[in-house]
């Protein structure tokens, strides 16, 4: 299994850096951000997959040709109360190696989700009591504030909000837009999509891919949000809701914020061209394939 091992330790680290690195400079997710989202998740699961499998690969080597046979081994081996001294500290390092960075990845997941679902139980319950409803949409609540702001709550309990601010700077029509983008990103759950490249970046911060995946992701989430409420509203309501919320941003904010929310509304007010049906199908293949080959290398070699 050496060579599966390497092959996968290959392909982990090249999802995890150049991969990511291109993919996230890459202009065409604009004009599918859907199929984008796909081929970041294959990105970010095969490319776990592969580094926890190189390591367990190689681990498990001496014990047999494939890992559920060496892994079958070892438990005979070791249920029999006996050592394999074919498992020696080089293998038996990798094999602690990658635990380790299950253990620490699977940790770090718990972790951020707990601390996100306590956080948001927190701001449901202060919501709860300081907002009002708006009764122009059901399940919509005004917090007393005037910078205009708009956001969502996902959960099982899931809130939308939107401040005094708000109403002041757009109309009724106006509002309805911003809402419709929130609450595409409550139907489509984009906190879950977050959430696992949130966990890839704290577990391993120092690897430039990871972060360009979570800022990549985090866009595309905008991207697919903005693209399903223009469908259900007017496109210039929309782009000027974006622009009185996204203009709340305070004044030292990075110019690199106010560059995106203008690439935002421009590509409201002009979508781009979708891309053929072809190459959507292509990169939703190449996502699946991302996922199917570390998984079958690891069950099969």
């Amino acid at each position: 299994m050496e060579l599966t091992a390497l092959g996968l330790g290959l392909l982990g680290v090249a999802l995890a850096e150049p991969v990511s690195r291109v993919l996230a400079s890459a202009r065409w997710p604009g004009r599918d951000p859907v199929g984008a989202l796909l081929l970041w998740q294959a990105v970010g699961f095969g490319g776990g997959i592969s580094l926890f499998g190189a390591g367990l690969a190689y681990g498990l080597a001496p014990m047999g040709d494939t890992l559920p046979a060496g892994t079958a081994a070892l438990w005979v081996s070791v249920s029999a109360g006996r050592w394999p001294a074919e498992m020696d500290p080089l293998h038996v390092g990798a094999l602690l190696v990658a635990l380790g960075l299950l253990i620490r990845l699977l940790s770090v997941l718990a972790i951020t989700a707990v601390r996100t679902l306590r956080a948001r139980r927190r701001h449901r319950d202060l919501l709860d009591v300081l907002a009002t409803p708006w009764p122009h949409a059901s399940g919509t609540r005004v917090l007393d504030h005037p910078v205009p702001v708009a956001y969502c709550l996902p959960g099982r309990n899931s809130r939308l909000v939107v401040s005094a601010g708000v109403l002041d700077a757009l109309d009724t029509p106006g509002v309805v837009a911003v809402l419709a983008h929130e609450r595409a990103h409550l139907r489509e759950r984009h906190d879950l999509v977050v959430l696992p490249f949130v966990a890839w970046g704290a577990t391993a911060p120092f690897v430039r891919g990871m972060v360009c995946a979570q800022l990549a992701v985090a866009r595309l989430i905008e991207m697919r949000a903005d693209d399903v409420a223009r469908k259900l509203c007017d496109p210039t309501e929309l782009a000027t809701a974006l622009k009185a919320v996204g203009g709340s941003a305070p004044a030292a904010a990075l110019s690199s914020f106010t560059d995106a929310l203008e690439a935002r509304i421009d590509r409201v007010t002009a979508p781009p061209a979708p891309l053929p049906a072809a190459v959507r199908w292509l990169i939703r293949v190449v996502a699946l394939v991302l996922v199917v080959v570390p998984l079958g290398l690891l069950l099969t070699h």
